[in-house]
């Protein structure tokens, strides 16, 4: 596990910066009649002007290249989804838009699910859980704290609402690459996993389907679907573990902090 010293926590924040701008000129681009090609387009030519680059352009996997700039996935689609011209928003939708970047050798990651046009009550309640259970692990992201102290509290508020959280994938450390110890699963006891230290840098990112946990994947061989087709939704930060807590770094420039006590 990795502890960044200051030089380096300066060049993460910048990163990170660059993610949270692309997520929200992205998200702010999203309606009906748009289809997900476009607006992979749209977060290719955002990254380009902030001088950086896509972490997930050319993501390779064994002999998989990820070919999208940027994950987009709706409705059942739980991850990695791939931007498409026959993938047309609707009013009802939902899409997780997630955005890694990689600015002057260090990478910035984050992922909102944004509703497209109105969405159900059941379907906002999703979201809403899903988002408030990513502050709920980020708040407990704090030096000499376990891991599991984190994938506890997104758990017990994931189920509380009656919807289940993803086992497949997990949350992680980032820095000079996209995955880097530790993982941080949205699944566990308190005492679970490692410890943390001050000045880990970690990505929290709890995804969550609305119906039953299990998923199954595209033929695509990236695409992850929830297997029982109910709807997924996916929330992620960039998060320092600092000397006063947990800071997110993820925040876009002009926008207030949320509220971590």
């Amino acid at each position: 596990m990795i502890v960044r010293n200051q030089q380096q926590l300066i060049a993460v924040k910048e990163a990170a910066q660059v993610a949270a701008t692309v997520l929200d000129r992205m998200a702010d681009l999203v309606a009906p009649g748009l289809n997900t090609y476009d607006l992979d387009q749209a977060g290719r030519r955002f990254i380009e002007e902030l001088g950086a680059e896509s972490a997930c352009y050319k993501y390779q996997v064994g002999s998989r290249v990820f070919p999208s700039f940027t994950c987009l996935s709706v409705n059942d689609e739980v991850v990695h989804g791939i931007g498409s011209l026959d993938r047309v928003l609707k009013e009802g939708d939902i899409i997780s838009v997630d955005v890694c970047t990689r600015y002057n050798g260090y990478i910035g990651d984050n992922c909102r699910t944004v509703a497209v046009g109105e969405v159900s009550p059941d379907m906002r309640r999703l979201l809403d859980t899903t988002e408030e259970a990513m502050y709920d692990g980020i708040r407990q992201a704090k030096a000499g704290q376990k891991v599991g102290k984190i994938s506890n509290a997104v758990q017990k508020r994931v189920e509380r609402e009656g919807f289940s959280v993803i086992r497949d994938f997990v949350g992680h450390g980032v820095g000079k690459s996209l995955h880097e110890e530790p993982q941080i699963p949205n699944f566990g006891r308190p005492s679970d996993y490692k410890r943390l230290k001050q000045g880990m840098v970690l990505c929290i990112e709890p995804m969550v389907n609305a119906g039953a946990h299990k998923i199954t994947m595209a033929r695509d061989g990236w695409t992850a679907l929830s297997a029982d087709g109910s709807a997924s939704a996916h929330f992620e930060h960039t998060v320092l573990v600092g000397e006063n807590g947990p800071e997110i770094l993820t925040v876009p420039e002009g926008k207030p902090a949320p509220a971590l006590v």
